[in-house]
């Protein structure tokens, strides 16, 4: 599949916040938007655009699927099947997000980011209930346990992410750091979610 493979850090200038796309760089003053916040290009600083209500939500759909990865078939396939789903769409939807593999394994702290989450999960160093799993997309169920492979227990970028990583910050995940090992414990709640995101403008746009 298709992804994008820019510069991470246009996109967080694009949308004028901090999407923590490119891990331990994002919280350090390395981080470009602490110096350019404002919209790349060459007429990045200038411009001030006004956005339509259409436009303030389509900004908001793009920040959720630049913080999750995704490329625009995955993200509606996602909101349809939030849509189907009893309860409010758009907390479903970002519950989905939520319980996709590569994003448990950067909440459980195995990756400094989601894009190395996905990178680790790729190259087959994690075991979902016992079995590899190679799909970042894989949905994880309450109960589920993510362990790192046996042969990968040495991996620096696991070690080095753990080590910065901050213990009982998600309610519903559960990381045993000495074991190397994480339990999805349930569905989370939106309001565990430490996402910056309006999710009921997506809720609208795509209603239109």
């Amino acid at each position: 599949m298709a992804r994008y493979t820019g510069p991470s850090c246009k996109l967080c200038r694009r949308e004028k916040q901090k999407l923590f796309l490119k891990g331990n760089k994002c919280h350090s003053e390395k981080c470009p938007l602490e110096k350019k916040n404002y919209a790349p290009g060459q007429h990045g600083l200038s411009r001030r655009a006004k956005f339509s209500e259409y436009g303030v939500q389509l900004r908001e759909k793009q920040k959720v699927k630049r913080i999750y990865g995704l490329l625009e078939s995955q993200f509606h396939s996602y909101f349809e099947k939030a849509n189907q789903q009893k309860g409010v769409t758009g907390e479903n939807l970002i519950r989905i997000l939520e319980s996709r593999l590569d994003n448990v394994v950067y909440r459980l702290g195995f990756a400094p980011s989601r894009k190395s989450a996905r990178q680790i999960v790729r190259h087959r160093h994690l075991l979902v209930n016992g079995k590899i799993v190679d799909i970042p997309s894989y949905q994880l169920s309450p109960g589920d346990v993510i362990s790192v492979r046996e042969n990968s227990k040495k991996l620096d970028i696991i070690h080095n992410s753990l080590r910065k990583a901050k213990d009982g910050i998600y309610s519903w995940i559960n990381t045993d750091k000495a074991s190397l090992s994480g339990t999805f414990l349930q569905l989370p709640e939106r309001s565990d979610i430490p996402l910056n995101v309006n999710e009921q403008l997506i809720v609208e746009l795509y209603s239109k």
